[in-house]
This record gives structure tokens, C-alpha cells and sequence, in this order.
């Protein structure tokens, strides 16, 4: 008889998300490792006498999941920030901040996010409609892309912008027509003047949004995510206004060093177009530092470009409705080529957002010069969003060994697409947005990941079924597939959420698949995803979640 396993798995479907996608009746658990993966026969060997025995009866049993792209430290403790996620119009957004300032006169600053570009015209949201509501103390609201701060004029003023105040490169503070004024809306390296003189969320209170994100990601099954948004405490300057998440390596440090982690983090720290290559010390020195096994820090995390919604992505062909105007870079070409190389050579991971297609060209030729000044390596520099592609450039993913971080959440279309994208890319450009299938076909590893809060609700299920249908929950018209060539299979999806999001962040060893030898980071859903409509995947109740064989989430009735 074997030793003993602490935990075993029976009368169930196993899908490993091995090599061979292999499938299995039951598992073994023992010292947070896997240690047992076949039949129910072969099972009975590591069952003893104080052995858990958990009967699946036909359940599925899965890898945990991997969101490979999410803004843990930005969770919602709604407590101290203000949600304006789901809301449709600036009424219920003004609402919302006069309920929230109501339950919350204490607050110095009020800090939120979710905003819709798409409610707004082209210029962006207004400081009076938040002064109508708030003028004793700053108002600063991330847009739910993330990319744009809508600002009340007490924020204004505490950063000292006026109307001779000029944009800084790569960054637009819109102005009010009618007075020359700072309207309110500040986009990319706009938003740094408002949010880096605004006081940064303590570690404490950073701590307590991990605790949020990381109850909810076991609620859906997630056992590892990547924060790609890191600062160093002391950061300054182009920060894409995230100034006030300046504490959250620290938060992440803490928590793991305390044993308070319930899921593996993984990260990439915000390198600055400013700093240049002078910053590739420290961001080496400080991934050297963070190496806990729940907390490491693997290289930098790179903006090449806005996003489309802001008019701050980077386009080969002008803006539909703007045509004198393609965006822009947020580096010189031959300084990200530079920066890219150093990072390379001290064999630091790149984590890339590129949003447009000459965003997405500029980080490939930057990633090739890397390649040819340092030589060919296993390097998993990794390019997110893809939102506008080139279809000249597809191959060159492949070519370059680049991992594709897509977010399938967004692979639709419906109010979005129809009102914003088809407006600012124009039908046909629009029609091809989000390759994903397209990727794939070329040999280029998919990590699936969600860039919440970005997405919320953001539970992998959703993403995989999205993925695999590219249309809404309930759509019916074969004309609201976004791009059906680019569809990908149920198989194809799971491993983008699994061992594809471990392969990213250089842990497949320890996860991502079930087999003998890795952490059990385990999900139990209650259904065989592959028995069920794939308009029902997202329906699906993940029932309980293992990290490191420890139960991290379980359903009341399972």
C-alpha cells in the first residue's frame, strides 16, 4: 500500500490539461502536493484511515485557474472607494457619488472608478457635474478602462492645473471649448498630474483589497493571478495614474511574508519612458528581492500605447472619426528598442501593453532589436490586450517566441462595439479586433486573463465561454459574432486559463496542470463542461477551490 494521501478525489471527471489534454477518474492529494492522477481503481491504494475522501459523482475536477493579467491591488473595498462600475448615465453616477460622500464624510479624498467613455462625448466627463455634488474635498475617478481620470475642480486646483497648463507628452488634459479650462477628463500621462498629488492608499488598506480579490478569485476558481501594475513606494512620474497604488508591492510583500496569501501572486513593476535604461538596476534588484514562493516579481511591465475607447491607442491608419489623427506612443521607438534590450539582457520579463495596431508593431520591432543584440533565450515577454492587430504582424508573434495575453471577456459584440469602436475604428477595422484563434494558429501561447477590475465580473467560466463563442450571453444573431474565424475550442480556452497562464509566468512546474508532482491547486465544478451547451459554460457553479491542497473556497452545499 502507498503512503496515505490527505486528500482523494474519486468518481470524477478529471481534465489535466496535461500535454496529451489526458483525462482521469480521481486524484491524491498529500502535503499540498499532487501525488496520485488515474483511475478509481488505482486510487484505493492511498486511501488510509484518516484519508478525506471527497466523491465527485460525476463532477469535474479542473487545474486551478490562472488570471494572467489582473489589478489585484486595485479590488474594491467599497468602503473607501467608490464604485461606478455597471452604472449607465451621469445621473446614476452622480448618485452614486452623493450616497457614497453621504456614508463617507470622512474621507479626505474620494477616489473611484468604472466610469463609461462611452456615456460621454469624445472630450470626456465634466468637473462641475462632480461639483454640483462634491467641492469640499478632491474627487478623483479612474474610467473603467483605466486609462482616464475624471477630476472635480478641488482635485484640479490641489494639483495646480490651469489653462496654461500644457499636455504632457503622450498624455491629454481635455479642455473645456467654451472657457479654455480644464474640463475634467485627464488621459494617460494626463492623469499623473491629478492622481501623484493625491495621498497614495496605505499598505494597510492596499492589504485589504488583496483580501477582497483573493476571496472572490477562490469564489471562481482562480488560484493564481498576475498584477501587472506594481510601483515602488517612492515612484514618481509617469505612473498612467495609478500614483495612489504606490504601496502595493509592500502589501504584496507583507501578506506573504505573514502566510496571509490564499492565492500565488505573480507581478511586473511599471517601468517610466523618463527613466530609461537608469531604471533597470533597481527593477532587477527588486525582482532578485521578492522571491517568496506566493509573492515574486519577475520583470517590468511596459506601456507602449493607450486604449482605443480614450483615443490614446496607437493606429496605423488614422481614427474614423478623428482623421488627422492615428494616437501616440507613450515612448520614442529607439528608446523603448534600448530599454528593452537592457531589460532582456538582465533577463528580466517584459510585460507589454500594446492596444493599437502600430502599438503592437512598435513592441515587436522593440522585442526583436532585443533579440538581436542579446541572442535568442527563453524569455516569455508577453504583449496584453491586442486589441487592433495588423494581420501582417500575427506571424511575428510566433516568430518571436511572444506569449499573447488576451482578455476574451471582450471578444464581443453589443453596446461597446456598436456606439464606441465601430464609431472610432470604423466597421471594417472594428469587424477584426481581438485576433485570438488567428495567434494561435501561428504557435503563439495564449494566457487568458480578465485586467479586472477593468472586467467585472471577471470568473474564468465566463472568459472561456466568451472565448469560445464570441458574442453576448443570450445572443442569437450570427451577425453579433465578433470575428467567427477567431473562435477558439473549449480545450483551447481551458488551457489559455490554465497551464498556458503557468507557461506565462514561468510556473509550470508547479502548477496549471493536474499531474503527480504539483501543487494540487485544484477546482470542483459541478457539471462536465464538455457534456454541456458551451452557451452555458459561464452558468456553471464552481462548488470548491484548492490552493496547495488547502480548501481555500467550498460551496455550502457541496
Amino acid at each position: 500500500m502507498k503512503k496515505p494521501a490527505d486528500l482523494v478525489f474519486r468518481n470524477g471527471v478529471v481534465y489535466t490539461a496535461d500535454p496529451h489534454r489526458s483525462r482521469a477518474q480521481a486524484v491524491a492529494v498529500s502535503g499540498g502536493k499532487i501525488i496520485f492522477v488515474g483511475s478509481n481503481s488505482g486510487i484505493t491504494e492511498y486511501i488510509g484511515p484518516d484519508t478525506e475522501i471527497l466523491d465527485l459523482n460525476s463532477k469535474m475536477l479542473l487545474p486551478g485557474f490562472i488570471d494572467s493579467h489582473a489589478h489585484a491591488s486595485g479590488a474594491f473595498d467599497e468602503k473607501k472607494m467608490l464604485s461606478l462600475h455597471g452604472l449607465e448615465s451621469l445621473e446614476e453616477y452622480q448618485t452614486a457619488l452623493k450616497d457614497f460622500r453621504a456614508q463617507h464624510s470622512e474621507l479626505e479624498v474620494i477616489y473611484g472608478s468604472g466610469w463609461d467613455n462611452k456615456v460621454f462625448p469624445p472630450s470626456g466627463p465634466r468637473k462641475e457635474d462632480l461639483d454640483t455634488i462634491v467641492t469640499d474635498c478632491p474627487v478623483s475617478l479612474h474610467s473603467n478602462d483605466g486609462h482616464s481620470i475624471w477630476a472635480n475642480t478641488r482635485a484640479i486646483e490641489r494639483a495646480g492645473v490651469t489653462r496654461d497648463t500644457p499636455s504632457p507628452e503622450g498624455g491629454a488634459i481635455e479642455i473645456d471649448a467654451q472657457t479654455g479650462e480644464p474640463g475634467g477628463t485627464f488621459r494617460e500621462n494626463a492623469a499623473d498630474l491629478i492622481q501623484n498629488v493625491l495621498p497614495p492608499y496605505t499598505v494597510e488598506q492596499l492589504m485589504d483589497n488583496i483580501r477582497i480579490f483573493a476571496a472572490e478569485a477562490a469564489r471562481v476558481g482562480i488560484t493564481t493571478v498576475h498584477d501587472p501594475m506594481l510601483l515602488f513606494p517612492d515612484a514618481d512620474g509617469l505612473l498612467l495614474g495609478f500614483g495612489p497604488m504606490r504601496n502595493n508591492m509592500l502589501a504584496y510583500a507583507q501578506m506573504a511574508n505573514k502566510g496571509e496569501l490564499t492565492l500565488r501572486v505573480r507581478g511586473t513593476i511599471l517601468a517610466e519612458p523618463a527613466a530609461g535604461v537608469t531604471q533597470v538596476p533597481r527593477l532587477a534588484q527588486a525582482c532578485a528581492e521578492h522571491q517568496h514562493p506566493h509573492f515574486q516579481i519577475a520583470g517590468a511591465k511596459v506601456f507602449v500605447d493607450g486604449v482605443v475607447e480614450g483615443v490614446t491607442a496607437y493606429l496605423l491608419d488614422p481614427y474614423a472619426h478623428r482623421p488627422d489623427f492615428r494616437g501616440w506612443p507613450l515612448w520614442e521607438p529607439r528608446a523603448l528598442e534600448v530599454v528593452f534590450a537592457a531589460l532582456d539582457r538582465k533577463q528580466l520579463q517584459i510585460h507589454i501593453h500594446a492596444t493599437g495596431d502600430a502599438g503592437v508593431r512598435m513592441a515587436l520591432d522593440a522585442l526583436a532589436y532585443a533579440r538581436q543584440q542579446n541572442g535568442q533565450r527563453d524569455s516569455r515577454h508577453l504583449i496584453t490586450h491586442l486589441h487592433v492587430v495588423d494581420a501582417a504582424d500575427i506571424e511575428r508573434f510566433g516568430q518571436l517566441d511572444v506569449v499573447g495575453v488576451p482578455q476574451p471577456f471582450w471578444h464581443v459584440k453589443g453596446e461597446y462595439f456598436h456606439e464606441l469602436e465601430v464609431k472610432y475604428l470604423g466597421r471594417e477595422r472594428a469587424e477584426k479586433e481581438y485576433p485570438m484563434k488567428s495567434l494561435l494558429d501561428v504557435g503563439v501561447t495564449l494566457a487568458a486573463a480578465s485586467d479586472y477590475p477593468v472586467q467585472i465580473p471577471s470568473p474564468p467560466l465566463l472568459g472561456i465561454q466568451l472565448g469560445v463563442t464570441r458574442c453576448e450571453p443570450g445572443e442569437t444573431d450570427p451577425n453579433e459574432v465578433l470575428g467567427p474565424g477567431e473562435r477558439m475550442t473549449l480545450e483551447d480556452m481551458l488551457a489559455a486559463f490554465t497551464i498556458n497562464g503557468a507557461y506565462a509566468n514561468f510556473i509550470e512546474d508547479k502548477t496549471g496542470s493536474i499531474e503527480v508532482g504539483k501543487d494540487a491547486d485544484l477546482v470542483v465544478l459541478e457539471k462536465d463542461l464538455f457534456k454541456q451547451p458551451v452557451t452555458e459554460i459561464a452558468d456553471t457553479k464552481v462548488l470548491m477551490t484548492l490552493f496547495e491542497g488547502r480548501v481555500v473556497y467550498r460551496d455550502s452545499k457541496f
